[in-house]
């Protein structure tokens, strides 16, 4: 807006009372007040302060109601007022409401008016996020799920790639409705076998974007699970896509959110023996191999980490000629958590599967001298005493070795 002269006067109950300018679109919230449309979407949503910003009650309807009488008597004003410097407002754009998405929901539950309406819906929910918090407070997203439920069996992979399913459009809908911590429980709770089907959706027959869609949103869900029980269930197929994932890096965000998914599932049951089984050790490794990402390798080595304290882990890691080199050279490289990890993951491996040519190995590639470093170093407690065990725990292979300081030898048994 213009910079107004001194001596115009602006009538109080044109200013919004967030930012104290004249209102461009005045809507009335649920407690009586009004305020300018876009400051009240940023205070609700963008700031999330869920009160009113004048009387501090709770907001309990989202739904915004055009104050027309107040925005007409603003126009007439600035109308008069052009030589004061006052800009005239054009007529605001009309919201979406509650009834119209309604409507649309309704509309895609019919064959030939599925896609369209979807569309329609996916342009709805990117305009802003007053429109996402409608969408969720009439169901959509239970109406979406169980679209996506409806057609789980329509792709296979040996489908053949096609154009967008109305399936994709409501998983699209469904990742920008940025669930709340309620929505995202009530999809998993209430929703049959959805977990099943984000999975499906995983598939590399399906488009980049759409397998980044499914990843995200499993993310988002698992997060904010309250039932462990859950995540004890998961399918071997379940591991089996999320590999492919890290393997086809399909995005930066997928990438990371299928670790975050592997690390947080890995802590229950026997996930990170599936994990294991199914394949992600040296997938790990090689994408550790090729990361200069400081996040995406801490993230890998806590996984490792994870599944190299099951039987089955540090032999799938010594199954891989760079895991113990790659490992070892993140030491002092990446982040006080990552060279942790590091020295776990090493401890592992040489507490469980140290016969002699691993420890001939893990002399030559540089991990006794890495370890020798760490223990004369200032480090945490944990990592160095990690790292002194496991040189005392093979020192009669490693106490004739050049690398080995001669001030530690002392400290090795006969």
């Amino acid at each position: 807006m213009t910079d107004l002269n001194d001596d115009v006067e602006v009538p109080s109950f044109f200013l919004c009372p967030i930012l104290l300018e004249i209102m461009k679109d005045p809507v009335t919230l649920s407690t009586g007040i009004t305020c300018d449309r876009d400051s009240i979407e940023k205070w609700l949503f963008a700031h999330k302060k869920g009160v009113c910003p004048v009387t501090k009650q709770v907001v309990d309807e989202i739904e915004l109601t055009p104050n027309h009488t107040l925005r007409r008597l603003i126009q007439s004003w600035c109308a008069l007022n052009p030589s004061s410097g006052v800009q005239n407002f054009p007529t605001p754009r009309i919201p979406i409401t509650k009834t119209e998405i309604i409507k649309l929901l309704n509309d895609s539950k019919s064959p030939h008016m599925q896609i369209n309406s979807l569309k329609r819906l996916k342009t709805i929910v990117l305009e802003n996020e007053m429109n996402k918090r409608l969408m969720e407070s009439v169901g959509a997203a239970d109406h979406l799920a169980s679209i996506l439920n409806n057609m789980n069996n329509s792709i296979t992979s040996s489908s053949p790639a096609r154009e967008t399913t109305p399936a994709d459009e409501a998983l699209t809908i469904l990742y920008h409705l940025n669930l709340s911590p309620t929505g995202l429980k009530s999809l998993s709770l209430n929703t049959r076998d959805f977990m099943e089907t984000l999975t499906n959706k995983m598939q590399r027959v399906t488009s980049r974007e759409t397998r980044t869609y499914a990843v995200m949103l499993t993310k988002s869900i698992l997060e904010v699970t309250d039932q462990p029980m859950q995540l004890t269930l998961l399918n071997p197929n379940f591991f089996l896509q999320l590999i492919q994932i890290l393997m086809d890096q399909i995005t930066k965000k997928g990438t990371k959110a299928t670790l975050k998914i592997l690390i947080n599932v890995c802590g229950w049951g026997r996930n990170r023996i599936k994990a294991a089984e199914a394949g992600v050790v040296p997938v790990l490794i090689e994408t550790l191999l090729n990361s200069t990402k400081r996040r995406v390798s801490e993230m890998i080595l806590v996984l490792l980490d994870q599944i190299c304290e099951c039987a089955e882990g540090p032999a799938e890691f010594l199954n891989h000629a760079g895991g113990l080199a790659v490992v070892s050279k993140k030491i002092f490289r990446v982040s006080s958590v990552a060279s942790e990890k590091a020295v776990r993951i090493l401890h592992s491996v040489a507490k469980f599967s140290g016969n002699r040519s691993v420890l001939q190995e893990m002399l030559q590639v540089g991990v006794v001298g890495k370890l020798c470093l760490v223990v004369q170093v200032e480090c945490g407690k944990k990592m160095k005493g990690h790292a002194t065990e496991v040189l005392k725990m093979h020192a009669r292979v490693w106490k004739s070795s050049s690398c080995i300081p001669y001030n530690l030898i002392s400290s090795y048994p006969c």
